[in-house]
């Protein structure tokens, strides 16, 4: 009976994840078409569009100053997350941009030790130098097929970047959640990145073709139904049961990748992806070791 009650919070977080890969998608196609800002800023600000009215709708309590603080700093980190991984997804294959940023719990580890005081354990820095590796071997996988160039390290250093800055969005967002809905952190979430990046539009703003507008508000659509997906699951089973489902991701971005832009899975690629999950699962294993006993 049990199984039977975690079997749809599973399924929604599977969809969930699937719509956030096909975002990535979306993303990549309107960012070559019409450059990473542009892309960014008009998907973040439709976002809110689509998100106001349903915050509004079900919003059941009125907004604090403390809370609105939160989604401020959340919102700087992603300011600064989002274009790095966008501008990195358009330099390297989806998979293994995906990859690569599932470093980002690993790093969360170290940061919720600076910023929260938790105690880092002997199992995360073996999970940690496993992940390294395991970045090591794509980058190394590249340069072995001849495939390292001057896109290359960008899109990697950019995908890098954004992981630390993803990371410290983890941490955050494990305040945030205790404070604030879903759809008012979609909502906000939107549209103050969307006001911070926006002072930069004299220079980084071009206005794109219908197509690749057409992208942008389709690349909206699919966050904000990812999140409300993810929500749901979330509300419904348990983090432990759902957070391994994330490494789901590797598989859609190979299969998004493959069917848009023929991107092919390198085994360097593969290898490595393994080696950081194994990482990001050892570190779970022991956290969730030691916050029950």
């Amino acid at each position: 009976m049990q199984d039977r009650g975690v079997t749809v919070p599973i399924i929604s977080v599977i969809l969930g994840i699937a719509a956030f890969s096909a975002m990535d998608v979306a993303m990549k196609s309107a960012a070559i078409a019409a450059g990473v800002f542009s892309a960014v800023v008009l998907r973040n600000l439709s976002g809110a569009a689509l998100a106001l009215p349903l915050w509004l709708a079900w919003r059941r309590r009125a907004l604090r100053g403390k809370v609105l603080r939160l989604h401020l700093i959340r919102a700087a980190v992603v300011a600064a997350m989002a274009p790095l991984f966008f501008f990195g997804i358009v330099r390297i294959p989806l998979a293994e941009a995906i990859a690569i940023s599932f470093i980002a719990p690993l790093i969360a580890l170290y940061l919720a030790s600076l910023l929260l005081g938790e105690r880092i354990r002997p199992g995360a820095i073996l999970a940690s130098l496993l992940g390294l590796v395991g970045v090591a071997i794509i980058a190394a996988g590249r340069i072995g097929r001849g495939a390292w160039n001057e896109d290359a390290a960008l899109g990697t250093a950019s995908i890098l970047c954004s992981a630390v800055f993803y990371a410290l969005n983890l941490v955050i967002q494990r305040r945030q959640a205790q404070v604030a809905g879903p759809l008012e952190i979609a909502f906000f979430q939107n549209l103050l990145v969307g006001l911070i990046i926006l002072p930069a539009a004299p220079w980084l703003f071009a206005w794109p073709d219908p197509a690749a507008l057409r992208t942008i508000l389709l690349g909206a659509v699919l966050a904000t139904v990812a999140l409300l997906l993810l929500s749901w699951g979330y509300a419904r089973a348990e983090a432990q049961v759902l957070l391994p489902i994330e490494y789901t991701g590797f598989l859609w971005a190979a299969l998004f990748g493959w069917l848009a832009f023929d991107e092919k899975v390198a085994p360097g690629t593969l290898a490595g992806a393994v080696l950081i999950v194994a990482g990001c699962m050892i570190a779970g294993r022991r956290h969730t070791e030691q916050t029950s006993a």
